[in-house]
């Protein structure tokens, strides 16, 4: 039997793997299961009988370690093997708590479990709720609603909880009035700046290193709109951002990109369509999906800005205008 667990940093794996690999000398020694790294991505091969309770210990070591929990090796391998203190007695699990609580993001804000974060307002919690239920989830409204940071934080949390194997990460490359006419560089290279919120929200949530180290892993995929045609996303998060530049049908292509495994996030401001002409895809594929069962949506409002005050007085005075 093999078992993978994504790892989203260098260092999980060293405090996993020991000095000197003495931990992955240990388990194979004593529980005869094969430890190794590749890829991002712990592998654990053996008995299934051993294989399966591991993987369960694993995941509680990293769940502790990422809620900033300054484990000892002597700990880490004793829980490795099965032996001391569990997770499950009282004492213990109300450190992990409390670790929890106290734990912030590489920004240094206040976070929620894990070091995510928690919702400022109720349709904040609403949206992150929708997103641990359902397979695609819409999300509208004004600019400063926490729309593209809550659904990054949402596809670090899959990542790290196994559920999903790489984030992808997309949006319609629409200038807001401006050309930005032939960039330098690759494709990716390319679709950088349009994608530049999602990987602020990245540096954020996870720190630069983690994120590049992510990147060069192919843990995060860039997929401008414009190329997605003809593929399939299995086992991923993919957040459509600026959903609002997306015509109805690249929406529909978008849409039917997704295969099993995957959950979606689609995020816009309806009102602020870069979009010559045309109805904005995102309003149109809202108003077409709802009460489709898997499908979730959600419209932020003023109420929910959390940027400043300054913008939720801007957004009030432009009102409803658009552009």
């Amino acid at each position: 039997m093999e078992t993978r667990i994504p790892l989203l940093s260098l260092e999980e794996e060293q405090r996993l793997f020991g000095p000197h690999d003495r931990h992955v000398k240990l388990v194979a020694r004593k529980l005869g299961v094969r430890f190794s790294s590749r890829g991002g991505q712990l592998r654990l091969r053996g008995d299934e009988s051993e294989v399966t309770p591991l993987v369960t210990r694993v995941q509680e070591l990293l769940v502790r370690l990422r809620a900033g929990e300054d484990l000892p090796s002597g700990q880490i391998e004793d829980k490795l093997l099965g032996r001391g203190v569990e997770l499950t007695e009282e004492p213990h699990q109300q450190a992990v708590v409390e670790a929890r609580r106290l734990a912030v993001s590489a920004s240094g804000r206040r976070a929620g479990e894990g070091g995510l974060p928690s919702a400022r307002t109720e349709t904040q919690q609403v949206y992150m709720d929708l997103m641990q239920e359902s397979e695609l989830v819409f999300a509208a409204g004004p600019a400063g609603t926490g729309k593209t940071y809550l659904a990054v934080a949402a596809a670090v949390r899959a990542l790290r909880d196994g559920k999903v194997q790489r984030l992808v990460l997309t949006r319609p490359a629409v200038e807001a009035g401006e050309n930005l006419g032939y960039l330098p560089g690759d494709l990716e290279e390319k679709i950088d700046p349009y994608l530049r919120p999602l990987f602020d929200a990245l540096n954020d949530l996870l720190g630069p290193a983690a994120t590049r180290r992510m990147r060069d892993m192919d843990m995060i995929e860039i997929a401008p709109l414009a190329f997605m045609r003809g593929r399939t996303f299995n086992d991923s998060f993919v957040i459509l951002d600026e959903a609002q530049n997306a015509t109805h049908v690249q929406m529909k292509m978008f849409l039917t990109r997704l295969g099993e495994g995957t959950r979606a996030v689609v995020t816009g401001d309806i009102s602020q369509t870069d979009l010559p002409k045309g109805r904005s895809g995102l309003a149109d594929a809202m108003h077409r999906l709802e009460g489709v069962q898997g499908i979730g949506g959600v419209v932020f409002h003023r109420s929910d800005v959390q940027r400043s005050s300054l913008v939720e007085r801007i957004i009030e005075a432009y009102g409803e205008d658009e552009g």
